[in-house]
């Protein structure tokens, strides 16, 4: 440090003038403790994702094959694995479950065994529905995300074979009140305002309390979807605010107030209509309408063919998904733009350390 110190020191005035300043160094998110990283830490989410499903094969012993996971996923987000290529990690987080097979051979009735129902507006190919492994990667530096994915397939092996990926990115965040923020969404509305943002509200809704074996975990879904962009962006921009029940530049809700003010459902106009209407997403969705409990909601855009985004969400119960898909799937506006075309659920495990690997919890 004093020879870092003394050189700049003694540095011509115009060097020091000409040189761009050092970027500053993206804190290391730890992957150990008590929940895996990646689904409240770091508490904004990094701008890019990728999403990789496989199947583990017949007859592999899931307790080793997640320890080796889980100790890769110490060594790469340390910075001190090869298989990095030179990069730094930098706020890299690596966040592993299990699909709903592998949890009801652990134990039929645990959390996590169940899988998730079909729905309407569905084009899923068998390929891109269910699986047994997610290993969710996010990261500051989209280059980290193939390497990590190749580090992580080439320590499983043959043990496991990928059903698909998806990578994806976060629009840029809008303050929405004070300690949070949201992103856009690839339509140009403030997304994911809702949901258990404070610890008391996370150790209700998010984490699992029990049984001992998956206590610190989370239940996740993933969807993928196609957009119609175009037939959207058709719309006037009051027609769109309908849509979701919230002004499009804001976030704020039709019935008035900020982005996080709770929409006043009950809320209407002088001659008696809603100022949600009855089919906008932020009626069709909300806890209290739907009767279920909180989701961590994330979206990524992505890019193909046909735009559209990676929806995932984080819940202690599926049951508060599939509820409140049910709900929308009637009459949810924003539903009438989309087109599902991969799907599943996993158990996220809990957390780990050097002491108790990955998994070694359900999977000895």
């Amino acid at each position: 440090m004093a020879a870092t110190g003394l050189t700049a020191g003694c540095e011509p005035p115009a060097v020091r003038q000409d040189r761009p300043p050092s970027p500053t160094p993206t804190p290391r998110v730890s992957p150990t403790g008590p929940h895996q990283a990646g689904v409240t830490l770091p508490r904004t989410a990094q701008p890019n994702l990728l999403a990789v499903v496989a199947d583990v094969a017949d007859g592999v012993a899931v307790g080793p094959l997640l320890a080796g996971l889980g100790e890769a996923v110490r060594t790469l987000t340390a910075g001190t694995d090869p298989r990095l290529l030179g990069l730094a990690p930098g706020d890299l987080t690596v966040t592993i479950g299990v699909g709903p097979r592998l949890v009801r051979a652990a134990g039929p009735s645990l959390p996590g065994a169940a899988d998730l129902p079909r729905f309407s507006r569905e084009r899923i190919a068998p390929r891109s529905r269910g699986g047994d492994l997610l290993v969710q990667i996010c990261a500051g530096d989209p280059l980290l995300l193939p390497v990590v994915a190749a580090a992580l397939l080439g320590q499983a092996g043959d043990r496991i074979r990928e059903r698909w990926r998806q990578s994806g990115r976060r629009g840029p965040d809008v303050p929405v009140r004070e300690g949070l923020s949201a992103p856009r969404n690839l339509l140009g509305f403030v997304d994911g305002i809702v949901g258990p943002h404070t610890t008391a509200e996370q150790r209700r809704h998010l984490w699992l309390a029990g049984p001992a074996p998956v206590a610190g975990g989370t239940i996740a879904v993933l969807r993928r979807m196609e957009l119609d962009l175009p037939r959207f962006a058709a719309l006037s921009v009051a027609e769109q605010e309908a849509v979701f029940g919230r002004r499009r530049a804001t976030g704020a809700p039709l019935s008035g107030g900020s982005a996080g003010s709770d929409p006043d459902l009950g809320a209407k106009t002088p001659d008696g209509r809603y100022l949600i209407p009855a089919d906008a997403h932020v009626r069709r969705a909300h806890p209290n309408v739907v009767g279920a409990g909180l989701m961590l909601r994330r979206s990524y855009s992505t890019d193909g063919p046909t735009p559209g985004l990676l929806f995932i969400s984080f819940q202690n119960d599926l049951d508060t998904f599939t509820k409140t898909l049910a709900h929308m799937d009637g009459s949810d506006a924003l539903l009438d733009f989309t087109t599902t075309t991969a799907g599943a659920t996993f158990l996220i495990l809990p957390g780990f350390d050097r002491q108790r690997p990955l998994g070694a919890g359900l999977f000895p």
